[in-house]
């Protein structure tokens, strides 16, 4: 009679990495991220070789050699003296510029759009179709030049203000107020000045007014106690049933230390003043920068109308009429119930519409408007012939840019997200 023996522990083999389960994964991911690594190093060496024989190096030392070229929009000190790094800086602040107020502006017109375009007036309903389908199916960069071609066209020339001794009048008139001045060149704007300044700490970038950090600390403090206000609010409602009224409180606590430390440092509008062939005082808008925005809001707010209908369609009719029957008017029933309730699928869609915004306002070389693209990714790679550098340096702030948009949409989304209890 034999006993059996206990099977020996069976030893790892390098078969295992192949045919067993429990390897083969990471083998395949090991083995994927090899052969990547080796296509990127050889595309490098590649590309190194390739420069050597044209005789050039790969290195960004450009960027601290002299620009010598003008950017007419600013919101940065410039001359032509600084460097290409400066000029590459200035271009990115006028893209960030142009895509915030175009993100805010597309935003205000698809909310608007959207909810209308499910009216129960025809007319209203139609016209918004029309709106949508017009504007969504013609390439953004169509927009944008007819943008610029009706306020080169249809304004007149900055002259035509200044007031004919014979008549007394002038050919064209400012608007709200004689404050803006429309041209086929630039739009007039005022300035904000303050009479009693504190001053301005200089940094590498440009100096930050004392004013402005002042205003936004007490802004960002009546936001916050408005918050507490609301909190507030919403615990006394929770435990009485009865919520009290806050809309005075809120308006007085936004506006009120604002206006207090606004009128304290002497708040005053730099109107512009026609002086000889051209305007004085104030803020000259280009023409430029005012049809980019302008075709940017216009087109993408297309899109984003269309998400905010889909997602109020997402929200169950059930909503409504439970809102209906609590005795809520139709506005306070959209504002209140469906859009918080919509916001859960029109935010995810909404982003990507953000991010193609931001990367269309690269078209503003179309126009002339001196962005990240009409700088680093035009006149200084064609001075300094850094093709490559200057494309794949403008290729990741464009990439630091979307992830940051991504970033802060997604925290926001997790805020209005359904939350399980």
């Amino acid at each position: 009679m034999t006993s059996a023996s206990d099977a020996p522990e069976p030893g790892f083999r390098l078969s295992q990495l192949i045919y067993d389960t429990r390897y083969r994964s990471l083998t395949i991911q090991v083995v994927t991220f090899i052969l990547v690594m080796a296509g990127v190093a050889w595309l490098i060496d590649n590309t190194v070789q390739n420069l050597n024989q044209l005789g050039k190096d790969f290195n960004f030392s450009f960027l601290t050699n002299r620009a010598g070229y003008d950017i007419g929009q600013q919101l940065i000190p410039y001359t032509n003296d600084n460097t290409h790094a400066r000029a590459m800086l200035v271009g990115l602040l006028n893209t960030l510029w142009v895509s915030v107020l175009g993100c805010a502006t597309a935003t205000v017109i698809g909310v608007v759009v959207g909810v209308l375009r499910l009216s129960n007036n025809w007319l209203v309903s139609r016209l918004m179709t029309v709106y949508v389908e017009t504007f969504r199916n013609i390439p953004v960069l169509l927009w944008i030049l007819v943008s610029l071609a009706l306020l080169t066209e249809l304004t007149p020339a900055p002259n035509a203000y200044k007031i004919n001794p014979a008549t007394g009048e002038a050919a064209a008139s400012m608007w709200l107020f004689d404050s803006i001045a429309p041209t086929n060149r630039y739009t007039a704007v005022p300035s904000i000045e303050f009479t009693h300044g504190l001053g301005a700490i200089d940094t590498p970038f440009a100096p930050i007014s004392l004013n402005f950090l002042l205003i936004a600390a007490v802004l960002i403090g009546s936001v916050w106690l408005n918050r507490r206000v609301r909190h507030h609010a919403h615990q006394v409602q929770d435990a009485t049933g009865v919520r009290p009224t806050t809309w005075w409180k809120s308006l007085l606590i936004l506006v009120g230390p604002v206006v207090v430390v606004a009128l304290a440092l002497g708040f005053r509008l730099n109107e512009p003043e026609l002086k000889g062939f051209n305007f004085v005082g104030g803020l000259n808008v280009s023409n430029a920068f005012v049809a980019l925005w302008l075709g940017l809001s216009i087109y993408t707010g297309a899109f984003i109308a269309e998400i905010v209908r889909a997602g109020i369609l997402a929200v169950s009719k059930g909503q409504t009429e439970a809102a209906f029957a609590l005795g809520l008017r139709p506005n306070r029933t959209m504002s209140l119930v469906i859009l918080p309730q919509a916001l859960r699928v029109i935010v995810p869609p909404l982003i990507s519409q953000f991010l193609n915004l931001t990367k269309n306002s690269s078209l503003a070389i179309a126009v002339g408007y001196m962005d990240l693209r009409g700088t680093l990714g035009g006149i200084t790679l064609n001075q300094t012939g850094r093709e490559l550098e200057a494309i794949l340096l403008m290729m990741l702030i464009y990439l630091l840019i979307s992830l940051t948009i991504s970033g802060l949409m997604n925290i926001y989304n997790n805020t209005v997200k359904l939350k399980e209890r």
